[in-house]
């Protein structure tokens, strides 16, 4: 493999940084020797943590300016948290995005549940405050729990920590605590039969230049074919259903079996947790998986009423 530092753009939290560690560990575990460079992004969504994700743009905020980085050629890679990713940019499927950058890898999924850290789910009393800026996690925790209040909550997750309200409980993804050796400050790690994952959470992805060839080929040693399958399941059904950070909506996809079974699972709710709708279906390939659950949840399951309010609001995935 070539000598030739990779230089992997990136958001300067803790978390971020141990991520692109991560990457730059599996690159050396598949007999990449270069070093790798480490070039840092300071984001609107970081700068502004005052503001709602939605109010400045959604998820995809934290993205387009790392991106930029590799699209302007300072960087190589840029390392995403796969759930940050908008969900009409480039795909699973290596079709560029507007910027020519492509998906270029999956490091192997981590654990996808939520968690709470303050007190559990059934200790909290009624009346008690849950702070996230979640919608989709506010939604399926008032469906559980309609008797708690929710407040914002913004910032890196150390920050975040420090933030859980008095008798209450702040929920976050137990990938990110883990990564960053924290997974003794969670309470309650959260069932898939509680709380759907966000699309893409616990995987990281990779992104870089359509026509770099070389890079490609250094990235794709480290792709792990699960989770590019499962993800890139989630992420059909997202766009299908014209969610994102702004709606309630939550999928997740398991991969197995000898026939490449594909298990999909998603859920669409009102933002008030009062309807909530879940189905699954299982498939072999993961576009026409993601598209055939979004089509029977929007037209047979009622979910295309639940997301009508946000597609006239103008939010966009």
């Amino acid at each position: 493999m070539p000598d030739r530092p990779i230089r992997l753009a990136t958001r300067g939290s803790q978390l971020a940084l141990a991520q692109v560690d991560l990457v730059a560990a599996a690159l050396a575990a598949s007999g990449d020797g270069a070093p790798v460079e480490r070039v840092v992004v300071q984001t609107a969504g970081d700068a502004r943590r005052d503001v709602p994700i939605h109010a400045i743009g959604g998820r995809g905020v934290f993205v387009a300016e790392v991106d930029e980085a590799v699209a302007a050629g300072r960087a190589d890679a840029s390392v995403h948290s796969a759930k940050d990713l908008p969900s009409d940019d480039g795909d699973a499927d290596a079709l560029p995005d507007a910027g020519g950058l492509v998906i270029a890898a999956y490091l192997p999924r981590a654990d996808p549940h939520d968690a709470l850290v303050g007190l559990r789910l059934e200790e909290l009393a009624a009346g008690a405050l849950v702070a996230s800026g979640s919608v989709r996690r506010r939604a399926q925790l008032a469906w559980l729990r309609p008797d708690v209040r929710f407040e914002e909550l913004r910032g890196n997750v150390g920050t975040r920590l420090t933030k859980v309200p008095p008798g209450g409980a702040i929920v976050v993804a137990l990938a990110g605590l883990v990564r960053l050796g924290l997974a003794d400050r969670a309470a309650q790690v959260l069932s898939t039969t509680e709380m759907l994952p966000q699309v893409g959470q616990g995987a990281i992805a990779i992104r870089c230049r359509a026509g770099d060839s070389e890079v490609l080929a250094r990235l794709a040693r480290i792709d792990d074919a699960a989770t590019r399958r499962a993800v890139a399941s989630e992420r059909a059904w997202l766009r299908a259903v014209g969610g994102g950070c702004n709606s309630p909506v939550g999928a997740l996809a398991t991969t197995g079996g000898s026939a490449g079974e594909i298990r999909l699972e998603a859920m669409i709710a009102s933002l008030d947790g009062h309807v909530l709708v879940r189905h699954a279906l299982v498939g072999t390939e993961p576009e026409e998986t993601g598209r055939a659950l979004a089509e029977e949840m929007l037209d047979h399951c009622g979910g295309r009423a639940l997301l009508e309010p946000y597609h006239l609001s103008g939010s966009q995935p």
